[in-house]
């Protein structure tokens, strides 16, 4: 995070920056990241006294909000590309950007045995009828979901048997109404809801790493609580609590 704490001063360093200037901040989070942010705001306003509203949606979903010009301070995507256009587009403050976190892919199903007992090879059970998955179009875990099950072969068994959520929440909750058995979700929403059932991790070898971005938009350069609060995912409070909530990170 040493990249992203530079930055920071930087900025810093280029605009003024009071906590009367500003009081609170818009923050934009991928679904997959809607649990550990909460627990992140409540620590983070508990210290500072600024307020945190907290918009959560699919990472294309949220990024199409920006560029349409929804009044966002701060953007936590699941992914390292959006961002990036956004900096490209002068939306986004490129020297802010930095990754927070690296999720992991999950096979989650309400049906403990089902997981127990086959582990990865209900992936090959053909009796099952639907997985659900995020819309790879959409949500960067959607995309990895994808990329397991081409890397093992299986993307063609499955293609008419899975069920699209517009982002991984909405995935998680066809699978745990039963409208799926399986479902490919993120790990931090089996440490943040505490559900039943069971989980098997994916290798990461089978996907490319999920890289949790941040970046400053232009709107949130000269809003303190927006650069606080970036500036506040990057310490060791913050990073343990994000490996709590089941990602790696780099520091």
């Amino acid at each position: 995070m040493r990249l992203l704490q530079t930055s920071l001063l930087i900025l810093t360093g280029l605009t003024v920056i009071s906590p009367s200037s500003a009081e609170s901040v818009a923050v934009a989070v991928a679904a997959n990241f809607h649990a550990p942010m909460q627990a992140l705001v409540e620590q983070f306003e508990t210290e500072t006294g600024y307020d945190v509203l907290v918009i959560s949606g699919s990472t294309g979903g949220l990024y199409a909000q920006i560029v349409n010009g929804a009044p966002y301070d701060l953007f936590i995507a699941a992914d390292t590309r959006r961002p990036a256009l956004l900096a490209t587009a002068g939306l986004g403050l490129e020297q802010t950007q930095a990754t927070i976190a690296i999720g992991q892919l999950v096979l989650w199903s309400n049906d403990a045995d089902l997981i127990e007992a086959q582990e990865l090879g209900a992936l090959r059970d053909e009796s099952i009828r639907f997985l659900a998955i995020a819309n790879p179009d959409l949500a960067p875990y959607g995309t990895a979901a994808r990329q397991a099950l081409m890397t093992m072969n299986l993307w063609e068994q499955w293609a008419s048997r899975i069920v699209y959520g517009e982002n991984i929440a909405q995935a998680y909750a066809m699978a745990a109404t039963g409208n799926a058995e399986l479902a490919l979700i993120s790990r931090s929403q089996i440490s943040a809801e505490n559900i039943a059932g069971a989980y098997l991790l994916i290798p990461p070898g089978f996907y490319e790493p999920i890289r949790q971005d941040a970046i400053l938009l232009a709107r949130g350069a000269t809003n303190a609580a927006a650069v606080a609060l970036l500036e506040y995912l990057s310490t060791p409070n913050a990073t343990a609590v994000i490996r709590d909530f089941g990602y790696r990170v780099l520091n």
